[in-house]
C-alpha cells in the first residue's frame, strides 16, 4: 500500500446538497440542546424564529455527493481502520440558514509525510441557491503506517496555545451513555461508535465505543456560542480545533475559553483533567 503524493491539487466535481428544518432540529437535540434555547429545537413557538446551531456544516451533506466528488479517490492505498480524524475548521461566511440547498466543492489541498504516518488535509467551499459563498470547511486526517512516500513532513509544534492564565470563561456538558446513538442519526453511522464487538473494541483498543470526534466538537461549539455569542448563532464566524484523545459517551466536555483579542479566543476542550480538543481557534462578532 502507498500514497500518492501527486494527488494534491486534486479538485472534486461539485455537488449539491440540501437540508431540511428537521435536520437542523436533529442536530441541535443530537447535542442536547433544550427548552432554554428554543430556537434551535423547535420551528413553531411562538415569538421563536429557528436558528441552524453554527457547527452544523460538518454533517451537511452525507451520502449527497458521488466518488467524483471526493478528491480522496486519488489519495492511493492505504488501510482505512488506521485512518482518524485529526482536525476540523469551519468559516461561516453568513448564518446557515435552517434548510436549504447548497453546491459544494471539494479539494485536497496537503499530504504530509510524518515517516510512521501520514496526514492529508482537504477543504471544501460551499454556496448558497444565489452563488453566493456559504460556508467553507477545512480538515485533515491522520493515517498511521502510511508514511515514509517521500512527501513534505509538514509544519509542527503548537498552535492557538492559551495564556497561562485561569479561563476567562469555563463550561460543562454532561454527555449521555446513549450520545453516540442519537448523534449518528445525523449521517455518520461508522459502527465504532456504536457497536460493542467493533474490531477495535474486541482487540482492545478502545474498552468500549467512542463518541464522534465532531459530536466533541458541537459540544465544544455550543460552550462557545454560549460564553461568546450570548447564545446567538448570526455572531459565530469561524472555529477551528485538534482532536487531541477520544471521548467515551456518558463522559462529561469542559469548555476553557480565554478572550485573546476583540472577537477571537482560543479554548480547549477536556475531560476531567484529558484534553480532548486542542489549538482551538473561535472568531466571533
Amino acid at each position: 500500500m502507498a500514497l500518492n503524493p501527486a494527488a494534491v491539487g486534486s479538485v472534486g466535481e461539485p455537488y449539491q446538497i440540501s437540508w431540511t428544518s428537521k435536520d437542523s432540529l436533529l442536530y441541535a437535540v443530537s447535542l442536547n440542546v433544550s427548552s432554554d434555547q428554543l430556537q434551535y429545537v423547535t420551528e413553531n413557538s411562538t415569538g421563536v424564529a429557528q436558528k441552524a446551531l453554527p457547527t452544523m456544516p460538518v454533517v451537511l451533506g452525507y451520502g449527497q455527493g458521488t466518488a467524483e466528488s471526493n478528491p480522496m479517490r486519488n489519495v492511493g492505498e492505504f488501510n482505512f481502520a488506521n485512518l482518524v480524524h485529526a482536525s476540523q475548521a469551519i468559516t461561516l461566511h453568513q448564518p446557515l440558514p435552517v434548510e436549504g440547498t447548497a453546491t459544494v466543492q471539494s479539494k485536497l489541498v496537503a499530504m504530509y509525510d510524518k515517516v510512521k504516518a501520514a496526514v492529508i488535509v482537504t477543504e471544501a467551499e460551499a454556496t448558497d441557491a444565489a452563488g453566493k459563498p456559504l460556508y467553507s470547511t477545512r480538515s485533515s486526517v491522520f493515517i498511521r503506517e502510511a508514511g515514509g512516500f517521500g512527501g513534505e513532513r509538514g509544519p509542527s509544534g503548537a498552535v492557538n496555545e492559551p495564556p497561562a492564565t485561569a479561563p476567562d470563561f469555563e463550561e460543562t456538558f454532561q454527555t449521555s451513555p446513549d450520545q453516540a446513538l442519537l448523534y449518528r442519526l445525523n449521517g455518520d453511522r461508522n459502527p465504532l461508535h456504536s457497536d460493542p464487538n467493533h474490531p477495535a473494541v474486541a482487540a482492545g483498543v478502545f474498552p468500549r465505543p467512542i463518541l464522534h470526534g465532531l459530536c466533541t466538537y458541537g459540544f465544544t461549539g455550543r460552550g462557545l456560542l454560549n460564553s461568546l455569542c450570548d447564545g446567538d448563532a448570526d455572531r459565530f464566524k469561524h472555529i477551528e480545533g485538534r482532536f487531541a484523545s477520544p471521548v467515551f459517551p456518558g463522559e462529561a466536555l469542559t469548555v476553557k475559553i480565554w478572550n485573546t483579542a476583540p472577537g477571537e479566543a482560543v479554548f480547549e476542550t477536556y475531560v476531567g483533567d484529558r484534553k480532548v480538543i486542542d489549538q482551538g481557534l473561535v472568531r466571533f462578532s
